[in-house]
């Protein structure tokens, strides 16, 4: 998604729907928010944008064949579909619901650190990134140029940081404490990590958990 894109907004509405009602049931709907950044060079910086969301955008678009543009839903990182497209992607995150998962857990230890494990990998996966990301809810921007000027846009979660903890494949295991720093300006109460195990070769999410950040640490147990 971008900023600068006046067909984004109706997408992120969207996704914000169906992150806040989770509609269908027995299924719960992650959502990530990622701000690319090549819209900034027509009339408007999105605050929210990065390079890094971009490359992440063009690694998609490779290995599904798509080609990159704005707004964009990736589901499971196996299916793509025009990010507004509301009742098609309901269909597509059904489908996408149906598949094995490895188990993933998440505590947090301390303030300023969360503990991931993550085991029993579905049978034949292949080496997989296990990727943090923290996101945001409640972000809004007052667009002052480009295509949405003038325009109040309210943002679905928004990923503030992604990074790489580690790998695990195989029947292998994978236990990490990962640090917890948080940017200027983030409402901890609006906060929320995210884990996904994602084989690197397919893009495919074999795994995933959340943890919102508003609770209190429990230290683990001596």
């Amino acid at each position: 998604t971008s900023e600068g894109c006046s067909s984004c907004p109706a997408a992120d509405a969207a996704l914000r729907e169906l992150a806040a009602t989770q509609p269908l049931l027995g299924i719960e709907i992650v959502a990530l928010g990622q701000h690319v950044d090549y819209w900034n060079r027509l009339g408007w910086k999105d605050p929210y944008s990065s390079s890094q969301f971009t490359e992440r955008q063009r690694q998609y678009a490779a290995q599904l064949r798509s080609g990159t543009y704005t707004p964009q839903a990736v589901v499971n990182g196996q299916y793509e579909v025009v990010g507004s497209r509301r009742q098609l992607l309901s269909e597509i995150i059904r489908k996408a619901a149906t598949a094995p998962r490895a188990a993933v857990s998440l505590s947090r230890p301390s303030a300023a650190a969360l503990a991931v494990r993550v085991a029993a990998l579905p049978a034949g996966t292949q080496p997989a990134d296990v990727v943090l990301a923290l996101t945001e809810t409640g972000l809004s921007s007052q667009v002052g140029r480009g295509e949405n000027a003038g325009r109040l846009l309210y943002h679905a979660a928004v990923v503030r940081e992604l990074r790489l903890l580690g790998t695990v494949a195989g029947s292998g295991t994978l236990a990490v404490s990962a640090p917890l720093t948080l940017g200027p300006g983030w409402k901890t109460d609006h906060l929320r990590a995210v884990v996904l195990v994602q084989e690197r070769q397919s893009r495919r999410i074999v795994g995933v958990a959340s943890l919102p950040l508003s609770a209190s640490p429990h230290p683990a147990a001596n």
